[in-house]
């Protein structure tokens, strides 16, 4: 008997997929988006997208899991990191004090995921309120070449590193939620 689950994949096209295409809200047929900005805003909802799907389905304790010691990374832990990212990055563009963290210094969005369903609403409330408020401040600036914030970072710069921070992290979803529950897919 093992405690590793068994590798399984909703989708019965490809069996590599996390989704039929048909079924696959991020699939979308035909071409891409028009223009540079479209292309990064599509990009980044399809990864925002990714997390939420791999989160899908799960409770409290699954999501909380960790994944192999020492790590502290957990599903929910991705969660509330990149709620806290979206927070920082959104200081580096507005003029003033930045806000306060969200779940206190050195490593607490990973350490303080905990297995329960108040933190597990919370922390989507928080990613889902974060993004749109950076989504909001970058809004401000159309071209993507104006420099921003106390270092002078270029808009461009913002969205790359957005999508960058989202697909590793979605990578690191793929194989959490594997260990989770077995199931596999991009």
């Amino acid at each position: 008997m093992s405690d590793k689950p068994e590798r399984w994949s909703q989708a019965s096209v490809y069996p590599d997929m996390w989704a039929d295409p048909g079924e696959d809200p991020r699939n979308n047929d035909g071409a891409g988006p028009d223009g540079e900005l479209a292309t990064l805003q599509d990009f980044l909802t399809s990864y925002r997208l990714t997390l939420r799907m791999k989160c899908e389905g799960l409770d409290p304790e699954q999501l909380a899991r960790r994944s192999v010691p020492p790590s502290t990374m957990s599903l929910l832990g991705l969660v509330r990191h990149l709620a806290e990212v979206e927070r920082d990055w959104r200081n580096w563009v507005l003029p003033g004090e930045p806000a306060p963290t969200l779940y206190g210094a050195d490593d607490g969005d990973f350490e303080g995921a905990a297995a329960e369903q108040e933190l597990v609403e919370g922390a989507f409330a928080d990613l889902a309120r974060e993004q749109a408020a950076t989504d909001a401040a970058l809004a401000e600036y159309p071209d993507l070449g104006a420099r921003v914030g106390h270092d002078g970072n270029s808009v461009r710069e913002l969205w790359v590193h957005r999508i960058e921070e989202y697909a590793r992290h979605c990578g690191h979803a793929d194989l959490l939620r594997e260990c989770v529950d077995g199931r596999v897919g991009q």
